[in-house]
């Protein structure tokens, strides 16, 4: 790794300050390597104290450490620091015939873009952004309900880690309260020789920790954190995709169910330009949302925007 992300690690492991000297030795530097390490850490958004005879200390913020990543989840982790999109990368890393899976990682994105090529905010600092790539080799009716299944993840990896409680709005979004924390955005590639699904990528972005939203967002957005977070961004992604890969599809999709934030609950949808309400009763294993109507006959949603009628229980 990196100078500055060893003297990262050395000093998130440390609550007490650390000498630049102390510092330089432990990793065998030179003092001027360990000034510019922190000037680095700095520029990248973690808050450090300093003082001229006691050193450094870490007071918020961490790093991506794709190496730690790769160690913890078994495979191949791409960062990119200078990212468009995660999606992006992961369709120019499928190009290049890179492996799967694989996570592809950012600290930032420059056109982020979630749903129907919605344009999304991403702060400089203190957000998520990642998309698995896996090759699953299916026909597209016998596809996993992967949505489902990494909306499910990240909210239980974030119970699991925080306590915090958040909920799933159908189909890819998590609130926490009224206000959107995190999106899922999935992606197939078919082949037409073989009709078969050969790679999916599956893109998260998750307000991690980020104090302030744009005045437009504010009362939309919410951050997981908006205090000194208590876990790292690291924590989080590693134990996400540790509950995906190893918990069965039937315990998420349960987990999903659970969590939902529209089930049993009035909602609002278009279809045709038509407007409708009714009462959204089930999820399927497949991810449709059942909506029955006050005629009493179910519209089946596959996918599409559902506003919720009111926010109140």
């Amino acid at each position: 790794m990196k100078t500055y992300q060893n003297i990262y690690l050395l000093l998130s492991e440390n609550s007490d300050f650390i000498s630049g000297e102390a510092l330089a030795q432990k990793l065998n530097v030179s003092r001027t390597a360990i000034w510019k390490g922190i000037k680095t850490l700095k520029s990248k958004g973690l808050v450090i104290e300093s003082f001229k005879n006691r050193g450094y200390r870490l007071e918020a913020g961490d790093l991506l450490l794709p190496k730690v990543l790769k160690e913890k989840l078994g495979f191949e982790i791409y960062f990119n620091e200078e990212s468009i999109s995660t999606q992006v990368d992961a369709k120019e890393g499928i190009q290049k015939g890179q492996p799967a899976p694989a996570l592809y990682l950012a600290p930032k994105q420059k056109q982020a873009q979630g749903r129907f090529g919605r344009p999304f905010f991403t702060p400089e600092t203190g957000g998520i952004y990642m998309s698995l790539h896996l090759k699953p080799e299916v026909k597209y009716d016998q596809m996993p309900a992967y949505t489902l299944m990494v909306t499910a993840s990240l909210v239980k990896a974030i119970s699991r880690l925080t306590g915090i409680e958040t909920q799933i709005k159908w189909v890819n979004d998590i609130y926490l309260g009224s206000k959107k924390l995190a999106g899922i955005l999935t992606e197939a590639i078919t082949s037409m020789e073989s009709g078969l699904v050969t790679d999916v990528i599956i893109g998260i972005g998750l307000n991690f920790y980020v104090p302030k939203f744009p005045s437009q967002l504010k009362n939309k957005a919410v951050s997981l954190f908006t205090a000194p977070p208590t876990i790292t961004r690291n924590d989080l992604i590693a134990e996400t995709w540790k509950i995906f890969f190893e918990t069965a599809q039937k315990d998420l999709i349960k987990i999903y169910k659970e969590k939902s934030l529209v089930l049993n609950r009035q909602v609002t949808f278009m279809e045709n330009q038509i407007k409708y309400t009714g009462l959204a009763s089930n999820i399927t294993d497949s991810g449709q949302l059942i909506v029955e109507l006050g005629d009493g006959q179910p519209k089946i949603l596959n996918s599409g925007e559902i506003s919720l009628s009111s926010w109140e229980t």
